[in-house]
């Protein structure tokens, strides 16, 4: 899942190589796609039209989404480290992008990409002696350990962290030391458990035995030549026949 998940990302970076969009835009369009193909399926299961190239191109899809994920996963990998660090140089220029950095960072309990370092690639937390920003030199609130007893949020937390020494363990102290990178590709590979293969191969299977299906119907001769006008409109009709039983 994390290769196919990565690849897609590489895709709309390669055909959009931008982060001012929306990202509530990629769920219309695979929500767009999704309701075409179901909408489709619905008017060829009431026409009696079989959609086997459908079937068989989302199938192929997928495989080539693996296929791709598997051998190109070092650019992939790339490709998305340098995204991560463009959304971290352009933290406060959206708020929208802004809110997203913080929900990661918090919920992954990670800071920057690599480490908490990269956030002096931002002009805010750039840390030089020529960076008027009162947070120069330090990293965003999301980035900060929230202490057990804590009940007001402490937004200034992250203040001047670059500037501490960093321990080779520990990293600094009262901040997440690992990278948001590292995180997720954990995560990620942490989630396809036995179960989700299992439910993988058997969705896949599912596939295939729909395919052959549709084929065999498409294959299948015609056991009556001629059909009742109304069976083009109403499949359920066209083995009704008005000369038998009539009373």
């Amino acid at each position: 899942w994390l290769q196919f998940r990565c690849v897609c990302l590489c895709v709309c970076v390669y055909v959009v190589d931008t982060l001012t969009l929306d990202p509530a835009l990629l769920l219309i369009v695979v929500g767009s796609m999704m309701f075409l193909i179901t909408i489709l399926g619905c008017f060829g299961a009431l026409r009696n039209a079989p959609f086997f190239g459908d079937l068989l191109t989302v199938l192929v899809l997928q495989i080539a989404a693996g296929v791709v994920g598997y051998l190109f996963t070092d650019m992939v990998m790339e490709r998305t480290e340098k995204l991560m660090m463009k959304a971290i140089v352009r933290y406060r220029e959206d708020q929208d992008l802004e809110n997203a950095i913080d929900f990661i960072q918090k919920k992954f309990q990670c800071c920057g990409v690599e480490n908490f370092k990269d956030w002096s690639n931002n002009v805010y937390f750039e840390c030089s002696d020529t960076n008027p920003s009162l947070e120069a030199c330090g990293v965003p609130f999301s980035c900060c350990v929230r202490q057990q007893n804590q009940t007001v949020l402490n937004t200034m937390c992250g203040y001047g962290k670059q500037r501490q020494k960093l321990e080779a363990r520990y990293g600094v102290q009262g901040i997440f030391p690992s990278g948001c990178l590292e995180k997720i590709v954990w995560w990620a590979k942490k989630q396809p458990s036995a179960g989700g293969r299992v439910l993988m191969i058997s969705l896949a299977a599912a596939q295939i035995s729909w395919i052959k299906k549709v084929q065999r119907q498409q294959n299948a001769p015609k056991s009556r030549k001629t059909e009742r006008k109304d069976s083009y409109w109403y499949p359920a009709f066209k083995d009704f026949n008005d000369d038998e039983n009539n009373l």
